[in-house]
């Protein structure tokens, strides 16, 4: 039997996005968001309020990267969620992470994490029912130990989700089906 419980993100488990931008000074900012998805096959949306400074660097800089955090690098993205770049200009540099400098958009790649989208800013929709900030992914970069084929490998990647519920990251893995197949055996 179901069970009434508390309302929060019940949508989960939820990604761990690391959304890297540029600060006014050139320097790195990071920020750990889980309420993001793609909008459709090369757009993300992350629903991002205006009062995060990596938002304000999106709108400016027009340009954002986001990588998919792993179990390797936890502290290090739990630690992005926690402090605040409007609050400390240093929190990069306290990471101990390195970037490279996008060649297609002006934004920083986190070397660390295993796969990054680049983006272009297009808008920010902040009625009430408004996304925040959406982008065009203009290229996807992968490290070559997470791929099998050409392709992802999430076993590889081992992607981090955050777990609303009991403020907990978890690792994803273990394939239990075939999407669009599995399924095909119940049609009659």
């Amino acid at each position: 039997m179901k069970k009434n419980i508390n309302v929060t993100e019940a949508i989960f488990p939820m990604p761990v996005l690391m959304v890297a931008t540029y600060n006014e000074d050139g320097s790195v900012d990071v920020m750990n968001a889980a309420w993001g998805t793609m909008l459709e096959r090369d757009h993300v949306v992350l629903n991002l309020t205006q009062t995060h400074k990596t938002v304000k660097n999106i709108m400016k800089r027009k340009a954002f990267t986001v990588s998919i955090a792993d179990a390797m690098h936890v502290q290090e993205a739990d630690f992005f969620g926690c402090v605040s770049a409007n609050f400390d200009k240093n929190k990069f540099e306290k990471s101990g992470l390195t970037v490279t400098r996008s060649k297609l958009v002006d934004a920083p790649i986190v070397n660390e994490f295993p796969i990054c989208l680049e983006c272009e800013f297009i808008e920010y929709q902040s009625d009430t029912y408004g996304c925040g900030v959406i982008g065009k992914v203009i290229n996807v970069s992968a490290e070559d130990s997470i791929l099998k084929d050409g392709k992802v490998d999430i076993d590889k990647l081992e992607a981090i989700a955050f777990d609303p519920y009991t403020h907990g990251y978890y690792k994803v893995g273990g394939r239990v089906g075939n999407a669009f197949k599995d399924g095909l055996k119940l049609k009659k």
